[in-house]
């Protein structure tokens, strides 16, 4: 084993392992969106959304 194999090994190894967190980041960001589809199609809305109106005091 040398030097090299361990230096590109770790940027290897970081490079995969950000690749993996911009990949599971923009999986569950799909399934959250989806997620969220479904409540509003069922009513529940975010309570954002609300008017001024709408609040309770």
């Amino acid at each position: 084993m040398t030097h090299p194999f361990y230096v590109y090994g770790s940027y290897g190894f970081a490079a995969a392992m950000i690749i993996a967190v911009i990949a599971w980041t923009w999986i569950d960001g799909r399934l959250r969106r989806k997620e969220m589809a479904a409540l509003e199609a069922s009513g529940i809305r975010r309570r954002s959304q609300r008017t001024p109106k709408d609040k309770v005091q």
